[in-house]
């Protein structure tokens, strides 16, 4: 089950899935976006591949998607929550309507989609459980705060969820990507730091093969978000990150 499937890295993971013959659910927003992802994933390989539509802010038409998705399939090994926007900072700085917006959409909506999946998986007792979030999530920074904090409230539910859930057989990844190069980031001047979907869903992928706990994508950023970590506060406030 992939949700936010038609996200740049949502459709390149889905594609090695695909590839290998699994079969797949997808959600997202855009039917017609919906319908063409699903088509190609079909000629790519994959043994099925259905598809729902729906908006994640529509919280309570949660329990009836997953509901669907139960149906239409015996069991779900993997779930990949992908879904997600990129706000811009200093329009939510003077907008708490939007910042509100903007929380709902990339931490509120996971964490409700999580519950009810948890609840499912917990009954099966088996799964595994793969949320996108971000190294932004790890220290809030004034370029982009309102993103961080909603992906750093994700990760701690997880870690959560993660406790939770072992003894039931449930693996929970918590995916960090860093600078990735989609349509949502078009308009950032790219460096030698960013990669491309398929460089981060290849990454994903094996995480989730190998029932990792967490992964920086690509691998270096978990030792860039140490350092960052590591700077005392009296230093890091004063710097313009």
């Amino acid at each position: 089950m992939i949700i936010g499937a038609t996200s740049a890295i949502a459709q390149a993971t889905a594609r090695i899935f695909a590839k290998r013959g699994d079969s797949l659910y997808l959600i997202a927003r855009n039917q017609e976006q919906l319908a063409t992802v699903a088509a190609d994933l079909k000629i790519r390989g994959a043994s099925q591949v259905d598809f729902q539509v729906m908006d994640v802010n529509e919280f309570e038409k949660h329990q009836d998607l997953i509901d669907k998705a139960y149906a239409a399939r015996e069991q779900v090994d993997v779930v990949l929550i992908a879904h997600g926007t990129l706000p811009d900072q200093r329009a939510c700085e003077q907008n708490i309507e939007r910042t509100l917006q903007e929380l709902n959409t990339n931490a509120i909506s996971t964490i409700s989609l999580l519950t009810h999946i948890a609840n499912k998986l917990e009954m099966q007792k088996s799964g595994t459980i793969a949320v996108i979030t971000s190294v932004a999530g790890d220290r809030g920074r004034q370029s982009n705060y309102v993103y961080g904090s909603a992906k750093g409230m994700v990760s701690t539910f997880l870690q959560g969820l993660r406790n939770r859930l072992y003894r039931a057989g449930i693996n929970i990844l918590d995916i960090k990507p860093g600078f990735v190069d989609t349509p949502m980031t078009i308009d950032f001047k790219k460096g030698p730091l960013w990669v491309s979907p398929e460089k981060i869903a290849e990454g994903i992928v094996e995480a989730i093969d190998k029932q990792k706990t967490e992964v920086y994508l690509p691998w270096f950023w978990k030792f860039i978000m140490l350092i960052i970590k590591l700077i005392p506060e009296s230093i890091f406030r004063k710097m313009k990150l």
